[in-house]
């Protein structure tokens, strides 16, 4: 897919500065919990996936990790409001440390009801890391604990991020027009 600058506002993070970031994050990460816990890492496809393959390439200890599929967005601009879950992993949770991995948090409203019933499997823990929060969320119930970048509330893609599926492999994220 070729970019073409008339599709996009601007660049909001460059993949130089969203490499930077990663890297920091799995250090963090890597440091936040002792060399022997059971850590799980559970992206929500599709849109972590480009942020979950770099992040655990830069996380320097054992992990196991999986995906889960989510939708609420059903091709438009804005959360419907409507979470559906299209795939749960079959794996046990309880005891383990997990750490949900997203790609952007705009209203709140997914991660809620994901982590509800996450937490209902009796983790040892339950973490959020998130490349992007927009800060904008009335009721966000479950803080993440590592953020990669605040973000403009504008609607992004790039680096996993999509539009109607497109845009997912762009290495920046830029702010659409509309």
């Amino acid at each position: 897919m070729s970019v073409e600058s008339r599709s996009f506002q601007k660049i909001i993070y460059s993949a130089e500065d969203i490499a930077k970031r990663v890297a920091s994050i799995g250090a963090e990460i890597t440091n936040a919990y002792p060399p022997d816990a059971d850590l799980l890492l559970l992206g929500l496809l599709k849109g972590s996936f480009v942020f979950m393959s770099d992040l655990v390439r830069s996380l320097e200890r054992p992990i196991q990790l999986d995906f889960m599929v989510v939708a609420s967005y059903h091709d438009g601009i804005t959360t419907s409001g409507d979470v559906q879950f299209l795939y749960k992993p079959a794996i046990s949770i309880k005891g383990r440390h997990v750490i949900v991995v997203e790609d952007i948090i705009d209203s709140g409203t997914t991660l809620n009801q994901l982590c509800r019933d996450l937490a209902a499997r009796q983790p040892a823990s339950l973490e959020v890391c998130t490349l992007l929060h927009k800060y904008v969320a009335v009721d966000l119930q479950w803080e993440p604990r590592w953020v990669g970048f605040g973000a403009p509330n504008e609607f992004l893609v790039g680096y996993g991020l999509d539009h109607a599926e497109n845009f997912r492999n762009l290495p920046f994220i830029a702010s659409l027009l509309n």
